[in-house]
Protein backbone atom coordinates (compact mmCIF):
# COMPACT_ATOMS: atom_id res chain seq x y z
CA UNK A 1 0.00 0.00 0.00
CA UNK A 2 1.17 3.54 -0.76
CA UNK A 3 2.71 4.91 2.45
CA UNK A 4 1.14 8.33 1.84
CA UNK A 5 -2.36 7.05 1.06
CA UNK A 6 -4.97 9.12 2.90
CA UNK A 7 -2.68 12.10 3.50
CA UNK A 8 -5.17 14.55 1.99
CA UNK A 9 -7.97 13.36 4.29
CA UNK A 10 -5.75 13.56 7.36
CA UNK A 11 -4.56 16.98 6.26
CA UNK A 12 -8.12 18.26 6.26
CA UNK A 13 -8.66 16.69 9.69
CA UNK A 14 -5.57 18.37 11.14
CA UNK A 15 -6.58 21.75 9.72
CA UNK A 16 -10.08 21.39 11.11
CA UNK A 17 -8.84 20.49 14.58
CA UNK A 18 -6.21 23.22 14.70
CA UNK A 19 -7.89 26.00 12.77
CA UNK A 20 -8.29 28.21 15.84
CA UNK A 21 -4.97 27.29 17.43
CA UNK A 22 -2.96 28.00 14.27
CA UNK A 23 -4.88 31.19 13.53
CA UNK A 24 -3.96 32.49 16.98
CA UNK A 25 -0.29 31.62 16.41
CA UNK A 26 -0.24 33.42 13.06
CA UNK A 27 -2.03 36.53 14.31
CA UNK A 28 0.05 36.70 17.48
CA UNK A 29 3.48 36.39 15.84
CA UNK A 30 2.67 38.63 12.88
CA UNK A 31 0.92 41.16 15.12
CA UNK A 32 3.83 41.29 17.57
CA UNK A 33 6.28 41.78 14.72
CA UNK A 34 4.19 44.54 13.13
CA UNK A 35 3.62 46.38 16.42
CA UNK A 36 7.26 46.05 17.46
CA UNK A 37 8.50 47.28 14.08
CA UNK A 38 6.22 50.31 14.23
CA UNK A 39 7.23 51.03 17.82
CA UNK A 40 10.95 50.82 17.05
CA UNK A 41 10.53 53.10 14.03
CA UNK A 42 8.74 55.73 16.11
CA UNK A 43 11.26 55.53 18.97
CA UNK A 44 14.43 55.83 16.87
CA UNK A 45 13.23 58.43 14.39
CA UNK A 46 16.35 60.59 14.13
CA UNK A 47 19.96 60.00 13.12
CA UNK A 48 21.13 60.92 16.63
CA UNK A 49 18.93 58.28 18.25
CA UNK A 50 20.03 55.65 15.75
CA UNK A 51 23.70 56.47 16.39
CA UNK A 52 23.11 56.23 20.15
CA UNK A 53 21.48 52.84 19.73
CA UNK A 54 24.36 51.56 17.62
CA UNK A 55 26.92 52.86 20.11
CA UNK A 56 25.30 51.54 23.29
CA UNK A 57 23.45 48.40 22.23
CA UNK A 58 25.38 47.19 19.20
CA UNK A 59 28.61 47.07 21.21
CA UNK A 60 27.10 45.17 24.14
CA UNK A 61 28.00 41.44 24.35
CA UNK A 62 24.82 40.82 26.35
CA UNK A 63 22.74 42.44 23.62
CA UNK A 64 24.48 40.43 20.90
CA UNK A 65 23.92 37.23 22.85
CA UNK A 66 20.25 38.06 23.27
CA UNK A 67 19.40 39.41 19.81
CA UNK A 68 21.92 38.23 17.25
CA UNK A 69 24.60 39.68 14.98
CA UNK A 70 24.64 43.51 15.24
CA UNK A 71 24.60 44.29 11.53
CA UNK A 72 23.26 47.42 9.82
CA UNK A 73 22.48 49.13 13.12
CA UNK A 74 23.21 52.46 11.47
CA UNK A 75 19.80 52.15 9.76
CA UNK A 76 16.32 52.01 11.25
CA UNK A 77 15.62 48.86 9.23
CA UNK A 78 18.64 47.14 10.77
CA UNK A 79 17.47 48.12 14.26
CA UNK A 80 14.00 46.75 13.53
CA UNK A 81 15.49 43.40 12.48
CA UNK A 82 17.73 43.38 15.56
CA UNK A 83 14.82 44.09 17.90
CA UNK A 84 12.20 41.79 16.36
CA UNK A 85 13.92 38.82 14.76
CA UNK A 86 14.65 36.61 17.75
CA UNK A 87 11.12 36.85 19.10
CA UNK A 88 9.42 35.75 15.91
CA UNK A 89 12.10 33.11 15.23
CA UNK A 90 11.67 31.49 18.65
CA UNK A 91 7.89 31.75 18.31
CA UNK A 92 7.70 30.06 14.91
CA UNK A 93 10.06 27.30 16.08
CA UNK A 94 7.86 26.54 19.10
CA UNK A 95 4.71 26.63 16.97
CA UNK A 96 6.12 24.22 14.40
CA UNK A 97 7.47 21.84 17.04
CA UNK A 98 4.25 21.71 19.04
CA UNK A 99 2.14 21.21 15.90
CA UNK A 100 4.31 18.37 14.63
CA UNK A 101 4.34 16.53 17.97
CA UNK A 102 0.64 17.11 18.58
CA UNK A 103 -0.34 15.29 15.39
CA UNK A 104 2.27 12.52 15.51
CA UNK A 105 3.44 11.23 18.89
CA UNK A 106 0.49 12.64 20.85
CA UNK A 107 -1.95 10.90 18.50
CA UNK A 108 -0.12 7.61 18.94
CA UNK A 109 -0.02 8.02 22.70
CA UNK A 110 -3.81 8.22 23.00
CA UNK A 111 -4.41 5.45 20.45
CA UNK A 112 -5.95 7.43 17.60
CA UNK A 113 -3.15 6.62 15.16
CA UNK A 114 -3.69 2.90 15.60
CA UNK A 115 -7.41 3.37 15.05
CA UNK A 116 -6.79 5.27 11.81
CA UNK A 117 -4.21 2.72 10.71
CA UNK A 118 -6.89 0.03 10.79
CA UNK A 119 -8.47 1.77 7.78
CA UNK A 120 -7.10 2.60 4.36
CA UNK A 121 -4.33 4.93 5.53
CA UNK A 122 -0.65 4.72 4.66
CA UNK A 123 2.02 4.37 7.34
CA UNK A 124 3.45 7.84 6.65
CA UNK A 125 0.16 9.68 6.04
CA UNK A 126 -0.26 11.03 9.57
CA UNK A 127 3.33 12.24 9.79
CA UNK A 128 3.11 13.82 6.34
CA UNK A 129 -0.09 15.68 7.23
CA UNK A 130 1.43 17.02 10.46
CA UNK A 131 4.60 18.16 8.71
CA UNK A 132 2.70 19.82 5.86
CA UNK A 133 0.53 21.80 8.28
CA UNK A 134 3.48 22.86 10.45
CA UNK A 135 5.54 23.92 7.44
CA UNK A 136 2.64 25.67 5.71
CA UNK A 137 1.84 27.63 8.87
CA UNK A 138 5.50 28.64 9.11
CA UNK A 139 5.32 29.94 5.54
CA UNK A 140 2.13 31.88 6.31
CA UNK A 141 3.82 33.48 9.33
CA UNK A 142 6.81 34.29 7.12
CA UNK A 143 4.54 36.00 4.60
CA UNK A 144 2.90 37.96 7.41
CA UNK A 145 6.31 39.08 8.65
CA UNK A 146 7.19 40.11 5.09
CA UNK A 147 4.09 42.30 4.90
CA UNK A 148 4.75 43.74 8.38
CA UNK A 149 8.27 44.95 7.64
CA UNK A 150 7.48 46.03 4.08
CA UNK A 151 5.43 48.81 5.68
CA UNK A 152 8.69 50.11 7.23
CA UNK A 153 10.41 50.72 3.87
CA UNK A 154 12.37 47.47 3.87
CA UNK A 155 12.10 47.03 0.13
CA UNK A 156 10.72 43.94 -1.60
CA UNK A 157 13.90 41.86 -1.55
CA UNK A 158 14.76 42.45 2.12
CA UNK A 159 11.14 41.95 3.20
CA UNK A 160 10.93 38.61 1.40
CA UNK A 161 14.29 37.51 2.80
CA UNK A 162 13.23 38.34 6.36
CA UNK A 163 10.00 36.38 5.97
CA UNK A 164 11.83 33.46 4.33
CA UNK A 165 14.33 33.28 7.20
CA UNK A 166 11.43 32.98 9.65
CA UNK A 167 9.66 30.31 7.59
CA UNK A 168 12.89 28.33 7.16
CA UNK A 169 13.44 28.04 10.90
CA UNK A 170 9.86 26.83 11.40
CA UNK A 171 10.41 24.15 8.75
CA UNK A 172 13.64 23.01 10.42
CA UNK A 173 12.00 22.65 13.82
CA UNK A 174 9.00 20.87 12.35
CA UNK A 175 11.50 18.32 11.05
CA UNK A 176 13.39 18.14 14.36
CA UNK A 177 10.13 17.59 16.25
CA UNK A 178 9.08 14.88 13.79
CA UNK A 179 12.32 12.98 14.45
CA UNK A 180 11.85 13.42 18.20
CA UNK A 181 8.33 12.02 17.86
CA UNK A 182 9.79 8.84 16.37
CA UNK A 183 12.47 8.50 19.03
CA UNK A 184 10.42 9.19 22.16
CA UNK A 185 7.48 7.22 23.52
CA UNK A 186 5.57 10.19 24.96
CA UNK A 187 4.51 13.52 23.49
CA UNK A 188 5.72 15.43 26.53
CA UNK A 189 9.20 13.92 26.19
CA UNK A 190 9.30 14.58 22.45
CA UNK A 191 8.30 18.21 22.97
CA UNK A 192 10.85 18.60 25.75
CA UNK A 193 13.61 17.13 23.59
CA UNK A 194 12.76 19.49 20.74
CA UNK A 195 12.72 22.52 23.03
CA UNK A 196 16.06 21.38 24.46
CA UNK A 197 17.44 21.44 20.91
CA UNK A 198 15.99 24.95 20.54
CA UNK A 199 17.71 26.01 23.75
CA UNK A 200 21.00 24.52 22.57
CA UNK A 201 20.59 26.27 19.22
CA UNK A 202 20.07 29.59 21.01
CA UNK A 203 23.14 29.02 23.20
CA UNK A 204 25.38 28.07 20.26
CA UNK A 205 24.17 31.07 18.29
CA UNK A 206 24.72 33.40 21.24
CA UNK A 207 28.25 32.15 21.96
CA UNK A 208 29.15 32.19 18.29
CA UNK A 209 27.91 35.74 17.77
CA UNK A 210 29.66 37.08 20.86
CA UNK A 211 32.93 35.36 19.98
CA UNK A 212 32.59 35.92 16.25
CA UNK A 213 33.24 32.20 15.76
CA UNK A 214 31.86 29.50 13.51
CA UNK A 215 29.63 28.12 16.28
CA UNK A 216 26.73 30.04 14.75
CA UNK A 217 26.77 27.56 11.86
CA UNK A 218 25.91 24.74 14.24
CA UNK A 219 22.63 26.49 15.11
CA UNK A 220 19.44 26.55 13.03
CA UNK A 221 18.76 29.99 14.53
CA UNK A 222 22.18 31.05 13.31
CA UNK A 223 21.36 29.93 9.76
CA UNK A 224 18.30 32.17 9.69
CA UNK A 225 20.13 35.17 11.15
CA UNK A 226 23.17 34.75 8.91
CA UNK A 227 21.18 36.06 5.95
CA UNK A 228 22.58 39.39 7.25
CA UNK A 229 19.75 41.66 6.23
CA UNK A 230 20.95 45.05 4.93
CA UNK A 231 24.55 43.83 5.13
CA UNK A 232 24.74 41.43 2.23
CA UNK A 233 21.17 40.06 2.00
CA UNK A 234 22.37 36.47 1.61
CA UNK A 235 19.82 33.85 0.58
CA UNK A 236 22.15 30.87 0.57
CA UNK A 237 22.14 30.18 4.36
CA UNK A 238 18.46 29.27 4.00
CA UNK A 239 19.50 26.47 1.65
CA UNK A 240 21.31 24.94 4.63
CA UNK A 241 18.08 25.07 6.63
CA UNK A 242 16.04 23.41 3.90
CA UNK A 243 18.67 20.74 3.23
CA UNK A 244 18.91 19.79 6.91
CA UNK A 245 15.11 19.76 7.21
CA UNK A 246 14.83 17.45 4.20
CA UNK A 247 17.43 15.05 5.61
CA UNK A 248 15.68 15.00 8.99
CA UNK A 249 12.31 14.25 7.41
CA UNK A 250 13.79 11.40 5.39
CA UNK A 251 15.29 10.06 8.60
CA UNK A 252 11.95 10.39 10.40
CA UNK A 253 10.25 8.41 7.64
CA UNK A 254 12.87 5.68 7.93
CA UNK A 255 12.48 5.54 11.72
CA UNK A 256 8.71 5.17 11.33
CA UNK A 257 9.22 1.85 9.54
CA UNK A 258 11.60 0.59 12.25
CA UNK A 259 9.26 0.75 15.22
CA UNK A 260 5.81 -0.37 16.32
CA UNK A 261 2.88 2.03 16.35
CA UNK A 262 2.53 3.52 19.83
CA UNK A 263 6.15 2.97 20.85
CA UNK A 264 9.27 5.03 20.29
CA UNK A 265 12.69 3.96 19.11
CA UNK A 266 13.92 4.63 22.64
CA UNK A 267 11.92 2.39 25.00
CA UNK A 268 10.56 3.63 28.30
CA UNK A 269 12.97 3.25 31.17
CA UNK A 270 11.87 0.55 33.58
CA UNK A 271 10.96 1.90 36.98
CA UNK A 272 11.99 0.56 40.36
CA UNK A 273 10.24 -2.54 41.66
CA UNK A 274 9.02 -0.60 44.71
CA UNK A 275 8.00 3.03 45.00
CA UNK A 276 9.86 5.21 47.45
CA UNK A 277 8.15 6.76 50.45
CA UNK A 278 8.00 10.09 48.63
CA UNK A 279 5.57 8.55 46.12
CA UNK A 280 3.13 7.35 48.76
CA UNK A 281 1.06 10.55 48.54
CA UNK A 282 -0.42 12.66 45.72
CA UNK A 283 1.86 15.53 46.77
CA UNK A 284 4.98 13.40 46.42
CA UNK A 285 3.82 12.09 43.06
CA UNK A 286 3.06 15.61 41.85
CA UNK A 287 6.55 16.76 42.78
CA UNK A 288 8.12 13.73 41.08
CA UNK A 289 6.21 14.48 37.87
CA UNK A 290 6.97 18.19 37.95
CA UNK A 291 10.52 18.42 39.27
CA UNK A 292 12.15 18.25 35.84
CA UNK A 293 9.88 21.01 34.58
CA UNK A 294 10.61 23.17 37.63
CA UNK A 295 14.36 22.77 37.13
CA UNK A 296 14.14 23.61 33.42
CA UNK A 297 12.07 26.74 34.05
CA UNK A 298 14.38 27.75 36.90
CA UNK A 299 17.44 27.60 34.65
CA UNK A 300 15.61 29.57 31.95
CA UNK A 301 14.46 32.36 34.28
CA UNK A 302 17.84 32.68 35.99
CA UNK A 303 19.47 33.10 32.58
CA UNK A 304 16.79 35.58 31.52
CA UNK A 305 17.31 37.51 34.75
CA UNK A 306 21.05 37.61 34.17
CA UNK A 307 20.50 39.01 30.69
CA UNK A 308 18.10 41.68 31.97
CA UNK A 309 20.41 42.68 34.79
CA UNK A 310 23.39 43.05 32.48
CA UNK A 311 21.55 45.79 30.54
CA UNK A 312 20.91 48.08 33.52
CA UNK A 313 23.93 50.35 33.11
CA UNK A 314 23.77 50.48 29.30
CA UNK A 315 20.13 51.54 29.45
CA UNK A 316 21.03 54.67 31.38
CA UNK A 317 23.48 55.66 28.64
CA UNK A 318 20.82 55.12 25.97
CA UNK A 319 18.22 57.18 27.80
CA UNK A 320 20.62 60.11 28.11
CA UNK A 321 20.85 60.26 24.29
CA UNK A 322 17.19 59.61 23.49
CA UNK A 323 14.52 62.19 24.46
CA UNK A 324 11.74 59.74 23.59
CA UNK A 325 13.01 57.23 26.14
CA UNK A 326 13.60 60.04 28.64
CA UNK A 327 9.98 61.09 28.33
CA UNK A 328 8.79 57.50 28.74
CA UNK A 329 10.75 56.92 31.93
CA UNK A 330 9.81 60.33 33.35
CA UNK A 331 6.16 59.31 33.02
CA UNK A 332 6.78 56.31 35.25
CA UNK A 333 7.68 58.66 38.08
CA UNK A 334 10.85 56.85 39.12
CA UNK A 335 14.46 56.48 38.11
CA UNK A 336 15.46 54.81 34.88
CA UNK A 337 17.04 51.94 36.77
CA UNK A 338 13.96 51.30 38.91
CA UNK A 339 11.68 51.43 35.87
CA UNK A 340 13.93 48.93 34.12
CA UNK A 341 13.93 46.65 37.15
CA UNK A 342 10.13 46.82 37.18
CA UNK A 343 10.02 45.63 33.57
CA UNK A 344 12.48 42.84 34.33
CA UNK A 345 10.42 41.63 37.31
CA UNK A 346 7.27 41.71 35.17
CA UNK A 347 8.91 39.34 32.69
CA UNK A 348 9.96 37.07 35.55
CA UNK A 349 6.32 36.99 36.65
CA UNK A 350 5.11 36.20 33.14
CA UNK A 351 7.65 33.40 32.90
CA UNK A 352 6.52 31.95 36.23
CA UNK A 353 2.92 32.22 35.02
CA UNK A 354 3.83 30.15 31.95
CA UNK A 355 5.12 27.39 34.19
CA UNK A 356 2.16 27.70 36.55
CA UNK A 357 -0.50 27.40 33.82
CA UNK A 358 1.25 24.37 32.30
CA UNK A 359 1.61 22.81 35.74
CA UNK A 360 -2.01 23.45 36.74
CA UNK A 361 -3.25 21.86 33.52
CA UNK A 362 -0.98 18.83 33.90
CA UNK A 363 -3.82 17.04 35.67
CA UNK A 364 -5.92 17.44 32.52
CA UNK A 365 -3.34 15.48 30.55
CA UNK A 366 -3.07 12.82 33.24
CA UNK A 367 -6.84 12.45 33.19
CA UNK A 368 -6.91 12.10 29.41
CA UNK A 369 -4.24 9.40 29.61
CA UNK A 370 -6.35 7.42 32.10
CA UNK A 371 -3.96 7.72 35.04
CA UNK A 372 -6.30 9.59 37.40
CA UNK A 373 -9.11 7.05 37.78
CA UNK A 374 -6.90 4.29 39.29
CA UNK A 375 -5.72 6.70 41.99
CA UNK A 376 -9.24 7.85 42.80
CA UNK A 377 -10.30 4.22 43.07
CA UNK A 378 -8.11 3.98 46.17
CA UNK A 379 -8.06 6.20 49.24
CA UNK A 380 -7.21 9.43 47.42
CA UNK A 381 -10.04 11.96 47.43
CA UNK A 382 -10.74 14.32 44.57
CA UNK A 383 -9.80 17.26 46.79
CA UNK A 384 -6.31 15.84 47.36
CA UNK A 385 -6.01 14.79 43.74
CA UNK A 386 -6.59 18.38 42.60
CA UNK A 387 -5.00 20.42 45.37
CA UNK A 388 -1.76 18.44 45.83
CA UNK A 389 -0.41 19.37 42.37
CA UNK A 390 -1.44 22.97 43.05
CA UNK A 391 0.93 23.07 46.02
CA UNK A 392 3.76 22.17 43.65
CA UNK A 393 2.47 24.67 41.09
CA UNK A 394 2.33 27.63 43.46
CA UNK A 395 5.51 26.68 45.31
CA UNK A 396 7.30 26.34 41.99
CA UNK A 397 6.02 29.73 40.83
CA UNK A 398 7.30 31.38 44.03
CA UNK A 399 10.68 29.74 43.55
CA UNK A 400 10.87 30.83 39.91
CA UNK A 401 10.13 34.52 40.48
CA UNK A 402 12.65 34.52 43.33
CA UNK A 403 15.35 32.99 41.14
CA UNK A 404 14.51 35.38 38.31
CA UNK A 405 14.84 38.36 40.65
CA UNK A 406 18.08 36.89 41.98
CA UNK A 407 19.44 36.63 38.43
CA UNK A 408 18.59 40.28 37.72
CA UNK A 409 20.20 41.37 40.98
CA UNK A 410 23.39 39.36 40.52
CA UNK A 411 23.95 40.59 36.96
CA UNK A 412 23.30 44.18 38.02
CA UNK A 413 25.77 43.76 40.88
CA UNK A 414 28.44 42.46 38.51
CA UNK A 415 27.88 45.36 36.11
CA UNK A 416 27.78 48.11 38.76
CA UNK A 417 30.13 46.62 41.31
CA UNK A 418 27.52 46.93 44.08
CA UNK A 419 25.24 44.20 45.47
CA UNK A 420 22.83 46.53 47.27
CA UNK A 421 19.92 45.63 44.92
CA UNK A 422 20.11 41.82 45.08
CA UNK A 423 17.98 41.06 48.14
CA UNK A 424 15.64 43.95 47.31
CA UNK A 425 14.88 42.53 43.87
CA UNK A 426 14.34 39.02 45.23
CA UNK A 427 11.81 40.36 47.75
CA UNK A 428 10.03 42.57 45.21
CA UNK A 429 9.72 39.68 42.76
CA UNK A 430 7.03 38.18 45.01
CA UNK A 431 4.73 41.06 44.07
CA UNK A 432 4.09 39.16 40.80
CA UNK A 433 2.62 36.11 42.55
CA UNK A 434 -0.99 37.33 43.02
CA UNK A 435 -1.32 37.80 39.25
CA UNK A 436 0.14 34.33 38.70
CA UNK A 437 -2.41 33.00 41.20
CA UNK A 438 -5.28 34.49 39.17
CA UNK A 439 -4.13 32.69 36.01
CA UNK A 440 -3.76 29.45 37.96
CA UNK A 441 -7.25 29.98 39.33
CA UNK A 442 -8.61 30.40 35.81
CA UNK A 443 -6.92 27.16 34.75
CA UNK A 444 -8.43 25.29 37.71
CA UNK A 445 -11.85 26.81 37.06
CA UNK A 446 -11.77 25.55 33.47
CA UNK A 447 -10.45 22.18 34.61
CA UNK A 448 -13.37 21.83 36.99
CA UNK A 449 -16.24 23.14 34.90
CA UNK A 450 -15.19 23.29 31.22
CA UNK A 451 -12.28 20.94 30.60
CA UNK A 452 -12.77 21.19 26.83
CA UNK A 453 -12.01 24.90 27.09
CA UNK A 454 -8.74 24.68 29.03
CA UNK A 455 -6.98 26.32 26.07
CA UNK A 456 -8.56 29.57 27.30
CA UNK A 457 -6.06 29.55 30.17
CA UNK A 458 -3.25 29.66 27.62
CA UNK A 459 -5.07 32.40 25.73
CA UNK A 460 -5.28 34.46 28.93
CA UNK A 461 -1.56 33.98 29.52
CA UNK A 462 -0.77 34.97 25.94
CA UNK A 463 -2.91 38.08 26.31
CA UNK A 464 -1.07 39.01 29.51
CA UNK A 465 2.28 38.59 27.75
CA UNK A 466 1.22 40.78 24.82
CA UNK A 467 -0.13 43.50 27.12
CA UNK A 468 2.94 43.39 29.34
CA UNK A 469 5.28 43.53 26.37
CA UNK A 470 3.52 45.72 23.82
CA UNK A 471 0.73 47.40 25.75
CA UNK A 472 2.25 50.86 25.39
CA UNK A 473 2.83 50.45 21.67
CA UNK A 474 -0.65 49.10 20.96
CA UNK A 475 -2.38 52.02 22.74
CA UNK A 476 -5.37 49.89 23.74
CA UNK A 477 -8.21 51.26 25.90
CA UNK A 478 -7.58 51.08 29.63
CA UNK A 479 -10.33 48.51 30.14
CA UNK A 480 -8.64 46.17 27.65
CA UNK A 481 -5.27 46.53 29.38
CA UNK A 482 -7.05 45.93 32.67
CA UNK A 483 -8.07 42.43 31.60
CA UNK A 484 -4.52 41.33 32.38
CA UNK A 485 -4.04 40.68 36.11
CA UNK A 486 -0.46 41.91 35.85
CA UNK A 487 -1.71 45.41 35.00
CA UNK A 488 -3.23 45.72 38.48
CA UNK A 489 0.02 45.05 40.32
CA UNK A 490 1.92 47.98 41.86
CA UNK A 491 4.78 48.93 39.53
CA UNK A 492 7.57 48.13 41.95
CA UNK A 493 10.22 49.34 42.56
CA UNK A 494 9.02 52.62 40.97
CA UNK A 495 5.90 52.59 43.16
CA UNK A 496 5.65 51.48 46.78
CA UNK A 497 4.12 48.09 47.51
CA UNK A 498 0.34 48.59 47.77
CA UNK A 499 -1.45 45.84 49.67
CA UNK A 500 -4.98 46.49 48.38
CA UNK A 501 -4.50 45.28 44.77
CA UNK A 502 -2.33 42.39 45.93
CA UNK A 503 -4.99 41.27 48.39
CA UNK A 504 -7.77 41.66 45.80
CA UNK A 505 -5.91 39.57 43.22
CA UNK A 506 -5.08 36.94 45.84
CA UNK A 507 -8.72 36.64 46.89
CA UNK A 508 -9.79 36.42 43.24
CA UNK A 509 -7.27 33.67 42.55
CA UNK A 510 -8.26 31.69 45.65
CA UNK A 511 -11.94 32.11 44.77
CA UNK A 512 -11.39 30.79 41.25
CA UNK A 513 -9.49 27.80 42.61
CA UNK A 514 -12.30 27.08 45.08
CA UNK A 515 -14.95 27.24 42.35
CA UNK A 516 -12.85 25.01 40.14
CA UNK A 517 -12.38 22.51 42.96
CA UNK A 518 -16.15 22.31 43.47
CA UNK A 519 -16.65 21.61 39.78
CA UNK A 520 -13.88 19.01 39.73
CA UNK A 521 -15.43 17.22 42.68
CA UNK A 522 -18.84 17.04 40.99
CA UNK A 523 -18.05 16.17 37.38
CA UNK A 524 -17.29 12.82 35.82
CA UNK A 525 -13.64 11.90 35.45
CA UNK A 526 -12.50 11.27 31.89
Amino acid sequence: MNGLLGTASLLRLVLRRDRIRLTVWVLALVGITAASAAGVASTYDTAVKIASYQRNIGSSPASVAMAGPPVALDTIQGIIVYETSLTVLIGVAIMAAMTAVRHTRAEEEVGRTELLASGVVGRHAGTAAAVIVACATSVVIGLGVTASVAAQDFGTGASLLYGASVAALGIVFAAIATVAAQLMSHARTATGATLAVLGAAFALRAIGDVQGSGLVWLSPIGWSQQVLLFDGDRWWPLAVSLLVAALLLVGAGWLTTRRDVGSGVFPDRRGAARAGRSLSSPLGLAWRLQRGTVIAWAVALVLLGLVFGSFSEQLENMVEDNPTLQQYFEQTGGSVTDAFFGTALLFMGLGAAGFAVASALRLHGEEGAGRVEPMLAGQVSRWRMLLSPLVVTLGGAALLVSLGGLGVGIADALVRGSADQVLRLVALSWVQLPAVLVLVGLAVLLLGWAQRATALAWAALGFAVVIGWLGGLLRLPDWVDGLSPFQHLPQVPVEPVALAPLLALTLLGVGLIALGAVGYRRRDIG
